[in-house]
């Protein structure tokens, strides 16, 4: 794979985690006034410092190098989904004016993109083999289509029952 220069090990190992840190811990103190209003010289100079602290330790940088991918991997599923959501319920053209309906759509877009996350990260064999082939699967199954049932009678002779 071709490495750009936004790839090399110099940035993504020290500039891009100093940065990130440098900038949150600045952010804060400048918000939070702890040295007081007007010291951004003070400000700036601690979160020099613990920007520097923090690319010198490893074992916390790589945390913060993790969670932000998982942070970015999810603003890009809840971006999606939203995505889904708005032409799903639509503009002014077409409206999801049942309750209901509105429900099915949006577990229908969380399934599919579920489903497509699965299917992308290669997941979806051990998934399906875990969740369907198992040895336990076939009697949770039966156990789920029981408690559906039951669940939707019971639904229904609420709904009669009512006045």
């Amino acid at each position: 794979m071709v490495e750009n220069i936004l790839q090399s090990e110099v940035l993504t190992s020290f500039v891009y985690p100093f940065l990130l840190v440098f900038f949150v811990v600045f952010a804060v103190l400048e918000k939070t006034k702890v040295f007081g209003a007007e010291k951004k010289q003070i400000n700036a100079l601690t979160a020099f410092v613990i920007g520097l602290i923090f690319v010198a330790a490893v074992e916390p940088k790589l945390i913060v190098e993790n969670l932000i991918l998982f942070l970015s991997v999810a603003i890009v599923v809840v971006f999606v989904v939203l995505i889904l959501w708005s032409f799903a319920s639509g503009g002014e053209g077409f409206k999801l004016e049942a309750k209901w309906l509105k429900w099915v759509v949006g577990i229908a877009i969380i399934g599919a993109v579920a489903v497509a996350m699965f299917l992308i990260t290669g997941v979806w064999d051990t998934v399906v083999d875990t969740v369907f082939r198992s040895d336990w699967s076939s009697d949770f199954w039966v156990n789920v289509i029981f408690i559906v049932i039951i669940a939707l009678a019971l639904a229904l002779m609420m709904k009669k029952a009512k006045p």
